[in-house]
């Protein structure tokens, strides 16, 4: 006989937070969203830990290059979409990783034998105008010169033209030396007017580069999410088809982080996945699901996934659950599966954290998932909406709107996401085209979200997310309450019905 869950499935509409006493210790400047993103043992640190707890969702209309350095910038994690070619998806990840701040290791490097030709490929390979000439093109050998677009001039210039006649050399050059420190490096920067400070060490062998702009854009962002190398940290997507070929490519892209996307993770075809993962790469990460219920996690867990995603058909382009009749209401989903962290934790010391995918519609809604239990959340509408995702602004009537279609749309063309029987194509759509609202910029809407979930947190009496999970009241609503909990009985004025 089936089993039956009756209980109703429930969403996060169908919750509130009762407020906590409110300390004067308990002030949005005091709280910190710092969370871990990937499993550790007790008493030890995660690898990674975010600084805020949001990620981007694995889709075309999210998550690409532009969207992980913005977001890895306000201190959360993109993880681009997979459901493009292999090389293009490491062309991505390449193009993020690239982005530093601090000290910097040199990626672009030649030797004085090399031409402007060499030069002018490698600048379109990488986006880099700053070349650091060694002795054998290497990042750490001994510095003999730098190129920037000030050295050579491609309308008079042969491409022939060898780089140790145009470079600016060595004995030319300001720079630091070995274990100066960041503040020293930025005075030489400012003092000499430079906007590249290379750093070498005694025996003249490059060690770093220090830039002005990513010192600016340090101070600019003080919550950036960088890896030991002071490179963003980046995840991406991958399926459970093409693993074999796609993995090896991102991780020598320089990937930190890798997730599968699938809209139901409860499958051999993850454990494959994860397993082939493990044995055949040190210490790398991976994310697995998505799942709803505490078999699923405990299958994935004991397959060996770093995190957990939690959610089927709850997206606000999913049309899983209307389709095919499966999946769980998003807080029901949820407070089971955190139960089943949490006990998970106790027996062996390992703590797995979730990330809850889908059913965020408010703002609210991203501290209700934190305070039920989840680590981080993904969100596809959300980010889907600014300038830094990767779809067409357009204007629909007197509104600007952006594209936005899901991973299970035949528009995303995700075969791999799906297990189609052998069939080169999708049998029917999980997900549907559509626009949403444009708001703007990322950095903008996420600090006013943020700062919400800041002060919602202090009026709960809590400062930090572990300490929100702990002390967290909740109570279901009735859907009177729901009607009083919004403007009501009132004949709103003009600017509030426009939104303005």
């Amino acid at each position: 006989m089936a089993h039956f869950y009756m209980e109703p499935s429930r969403t996060f509409s169908e919750f509130l937070l009762v407020p906590n006493l409110t300390t004067k210790a308990c002030n949005p400047a005091n709280v910190s969203l710092k969370t871990p993103i990937v499993k550790y043992k007790r008493g030890e640190a995660p690898k990674y830990a975010l600084n805020i707890p949001f990620s981007s969702a694995v889709m075309q209309a999210v998550s690409d290059d532009r969207m992980a350095v913005a977001l890895a910038r306000c201190g959360g994690i993109s993880f681009i979409f997979g459901s493009q070619s292999v090389e293009s998806q490491a062309e991505m990840v390449r193009k993020a990783k690239s982005y530093k701040a601090g000290f910097v290791v040199s990626r672009s490097n030649l030797t004085p034998d090399h031409t402007l030709k060499d030069v002018l490929e490698l600048k379109e390979r990488t986006g880099h105008s700053t070349v650091a000439i060694t002795h054998d093109g290497s990042p750490k050998g001994k510095l003999l010169g730098i190129v920037t677009g000030r050295d050579y001039r491609v309308s008079r210039d042969a491409q022939t033209k060898s780089v140790g006649d145009f470079m600016t050399p060595f004995s030319k050059l300001i720079y630091g030396k070995s274990g100066i420190t960041l503040s020293e490096a930025n005075d030489l920067i400012w003092d000499h007017k430079l906007n590249c400070l290379p750093v070498v060490s005694d025996e003249g062998n490059l060690e770093y580069l220090v830039f002005r702009k990513d010192y600016d854009e340090h101070k600019t962002n003080p919550t950036e999410l960088l890896d030991a190398n002071k490179s963003y940290i980046v995840g991406a997507g991958i399926n459970t088809k093409d693993y074999t070929e796609r993995v090896p490519a991102l991780i020598e892209a320089g990937v930190d982080v890798l997730v599968i996307d699938s809209s139901d993770g409860y499958s051999e075809w993850q454990k494959d996945t994860i397993e082939y993962v493990k044995s055949n790469f040190d210490d790398v990460k991976i994310g697995a699901g998505n799942v709803v219920d505490r078999e699923g996690f405990l299958y994935l867990v004991e397959a060996g996934a770093d995190f957990i995603k939690i959610g089927i058909g709850g997206g606000s382009i999913c049309i899983t659950r209307e389709q095919k009749g499966i999946g769980r209401g998003q807080a029901s989903a949820l407070i089971e599966v955190a139960a089943a962290r949490d006990e998970y934790f106790e027996q062996t010391g390992i703590y797995v954290p979730i990330c809850s995918d889908g059913g965020i519609v408010h703002d609210y809604h991203i501290t209700l998932a934190l305070a039920m239990g989840a680590d981080f959340v993904m969100m596809g509408r959300y980010f889907a909406r600014f300038d830094e995702s990767p779809t067409r602004k357009l204007k629909v009537g007197n509104n600007f709107v952006k594209e936005f279609w899901g991973e299970g749309s035949n528009r995303a063309r995700n075969w791999e996401r799906y297990d189609t029987g052998g069939k080169a194509g999708l049998m029917f759509e999980e997900g549907v085209d559509s626009y949403v609202p444009y708001a703007g910029s990322l950095q903008e809407n996420l600090g006013k979200t943020l700062h919400k979930i800041k002060s919602t947190m202090c009026n709960c009496g809590s400062i930090t997310i572990p300490e929100l999970q702990r002390n967290a009241r909740i109570t279901l609503v009735s859907a009177t309450s729901i009607v009083e909990g919004g403007a009501h009985d009132v004949i709103l004025k003009e600017n509030n019905i426009t939104g303005e």
